[in-house]
């Protein structure tokens, strides 16, 4: 996003009590790009590049359609959106007066095809089908000014240095550019809308634009055209071999069915067949793999969310690869990968090799990185490379989260990886070095990234990490390691407890214990579990007990109903974060869907032993995840979970949010296997699935 856009949608959303003035946001439309590019379809049509995390390369910052009919001009607005089938092809259909235009979107690799195809009356072979206006606004590598353009008669190339992005279209067309606003534009009250002037005979000006224009002819018996835009990095591509490849993108993709089969082929490229992998019995694991293929690089890691927020006004921004949320999906996926056969191995060597190449010389990993390139990004909790002794500039919990995983993957998918087993047994020094001598994490950032203490969850985390590390294919003596600090962080935890609430803290600040529920002690149910499944090792009975207060109050606690279309979990008591005019906290989707996966899990638990509260675990477990399901009521356009909505049903921040996809993905799966197991003759039909926790 450069500054002319964030000035615009300032000037656009000043005083909106649902909206934070010079954001990018992604809460309406959808995501084309399972590949090198993101690519928001907005409902007018409209697209731009989210891409920059997964690719390094900018591209369409923003852009307009029109069409000209019988002398009339219809620019695009909203129109009706959908999936094609379980593609990422975007289908948008636009009423223009009595006639229909519907617009295909697909990105395959960095390019992106637009594809028009009007219907209606008058749409035959002696019509022309009028005339199309796309007005398409880049920004190579960030950049609106010092950048020029070169017009290769049916394309155009816009360019700063390394970065080159190419427009053409399948059918005939006339390009031109524009004039970029001027500084008393920018500072006048009204947004700039495009397309702009015509630069009124200023040549010069509009070669040193990033705007182009093109008048594109709709032709053919049902009249239509494919627009192509690429984006190329000048150390990686000629001039000579892009041109090609734009032009041969948009020559053999000029019909919706080349449109539709490019998104086929896609979806057998990038994402596992699922189509049989459950037999239909889970609804909703194509839309959520999709979503999580949508934020994955092409090495495999994760960013969070699309950037809605590049300038850090109102967060700390989202295009990036933090190490707990990548490692939480990518230990969620291996669970619903082992439990229902998905076909995700490529997606767990794919984590697994990340991991060990941005792993520090410490063991420990940063705070986040590039998703393209694993290259640190800017971040505030990086105290292991500067010399922090003290840790607190450090998110502990993200370490034990990859240690977990890493553990994990060695026991269950190749315990041959001797790399992968070199970065475990550093992982387990990194966690020994943070440990402090009373059982719990030293003082360190939280998971929420708003404050320092001594966190119940990162202590679960560590648990967690320890009692996975203990259970991994290595030596004895490591193993041996793992599980002693497994006890002694078990034994800790007690530490945190808070008597008068009958529930683990949130923190112990200093002396003091903030008493407050939080969310992401929801992390106790996977961290017991695991611990649990540690030979010679008994959770004992007072622990259990208070495991079950602690998730009950704060299943209550935080559980929201408010007077609107939604309800779910916040976040933490009191939490003040992006509320607005809102009294209380906003509610989560993340926290939903945790919560949904820690009844669920600590339900298993429970039954395990008889216990007479696992039926009403369950019980929340399919109420929270009925929320985040399907056509629940947190899901937006897409079936997208964004990562908050404010009381009246409106989402806010990253949307989507990979985290709550993962989760949701992996507790469905695993409620449908309680019930299958529950259910003889469905036991049958599913026999041979595996446990993660075997």
């Amino acid at each position: 996003m450069t500054l002319h856009s964030a000035l615009n949608d300032v000037k656009r959303s000043q005083g909106d009590p649902r909206r934070f003035p010079g954001e990018r946001r992604s809460t309406t439309g959808l995501f084309s790009g399972l590949d090198e590019r993101l690519v928001h379809v907005a409902p007018d049509g409209s697209v731009r590049d989210y891409s920059y995390p997964l690719s390094g390369l900018v591209g369409i910052e923003r852009s307009r359609f029109g069409i000209e009919l019988d002398g009339s001009m219809h620019w695009l607005e909203g129109g009706e959106q959908r999936y094609v089938d379980e593609t990422a092809v975007v289908e948008t259909v636009h009423d223009v007066g009595d006639r229909t235009l519907r617009q295909y979107d697909v990105t395959v690799g960095a390019l992106h095809l637009t594809h028009f195809e009007l219907e209606g009356d008058g749409a035959d072979a002696d019509d022309s089908g009028g005339t199309l206006y796309a007005c398409l606004g880049f920004a190579p590598e960030g950049r609106v000014e010092r950048t020029g353009q070169l017009r290769h008669d049916d394309t155009v190339e816009i360019y700063h240095d390394r970065e080159r992005d190419y427009v053409t279209a399948s059918t005939a067309l006339e390009i031109d550019g524009q004039v970029p606003p001027y500084f008393e534009e920018l500072l006048d009250g009204e947004p700039i809308e495009l397309p702009r002037s015509d630069g009124d005979g200023r040549y010069e000006e509009t070669r040193l634009s990033p705007i182009a224009t093109a008048e594109i002819e709709l032709t053919g018996a049902q009249p239509s055209t494919t627009v192509a835009t690429l984006l190329t990095d000048a150390d990686g591509s000629s001039r000579s071999d892009a041109l090609e490849q734009v032009r041969t993108g948009a020559a053999d993709h000029g019909d919706r069915e080349s449109i539709l089969e490019a998104g086929r082929t896609q979806v057998q490229t990038r994402l596992p067949d699922v189509a049989g992998a459950t037999g239909g019995r889970v609804d909703g694991i194509v839309e959520d793999l999709r979503t999580l293929s949508l934020l994955r690089a092409s090495n495999g890691a994760r960013i969070a969310g699309p950037e809605f927020d590049p300038f850090f006004r109102y967060s700390g921004g989202y295009g990036y690869t933090w190490f707990r949320d990548d490692a939480e999906i990518a230990g969620f996926l291996l669970a619903a990968d082992r439990e229902a056969d998905l076909g995700l191995e490529a997606w767990h060597r794919q984590s697994a090799r990340f991991y060990v190449e941005t792993q520090l010389e410490d063991g420990t990993w940063p705070h986040r990185v590039w998703a393209h390139n694993g290259e640190i990004a800017p971040g505030w909790a990086n105290g292991r490379l500067e010399g922090d002794s003290a840790g607190t500039d450090y998110q502990a919990d993200q370490s034990a989260s990859v240690a977990t995983f890493l553990a994990t993957y060695l026991r269950v998918v190749d315990d041959a990886d001797d790399e992968v087993r070199e970065a475990l047994l550093a992982a387990l020094d990194g966690l020994d070095a943070t440990l402090a001598d009373d059982g719990l994490p030293e003082r360190v950032q939280n998971a929420w990234e708003n404050m320092t203490g001594r966190f119940t969850h990162t202590a679960a985390t560590y648990l967690e990490a320890y009692a996975a590390i203990a259970r991994a294919p290595i030596a004895a003596e490591y193993r041996e390691r793992a599980a002693e600090n497994a006890r002694i962080v078990y034994d800790a935890i007690d530490r945190l407890w808070v008597p008068d609430r009958a529930c683990y803290a949130l923190r112990l600040d200093g002396d003091d214990l903030d008493e407050r529920l939080d969310g992401s002690t929801f992390a106790l149910a996977s961290a017991h579990a695991e611990y649990a499944a540690l030979e010679d090792t008994t959770i004992d009975d007072e622990r259990i007990e208070r495991l079950v207060s602690h998730l009950e109050t704060t299943l209550e606690g935080l559980y929201r109903d408010p007077d609107g279309p939604i309800e779910g979990l916040a976040r933490f008591e009191d939490d003040p974060w992006r509320v607005k005019e809102q009294a209380e906290p906003k509610v989560w989707t993340v926290t939903t869907a945790w919560g949904a996966h820690a009844a669920a899990e600590f339900g298993d638990l429970l039954a395990a032993r008889d216990h007479e509260a696992a039926d009403a675990f369950d019980e929340w477990a399919t109420a929270l995840l009925a929320l985040v399901e399907p056509g629940g009521t947190l899901r937006g356009d897409g079936e997208y979970l964004p990562e908050q909505f404010f009381d009246d049903g409106t989402p806010d921040s990253a949307t989507p949010l990979g985290w709550p996809h993962a989760l949701r993905l992996t507790t469905a799966i695993a409620l449908e296997a309680t019930e299958r197991d529950a259910d003889p003759v469905a036991s049958e039909s599913a026999e041979g699935t595996v446990p993660l926790r075997e």
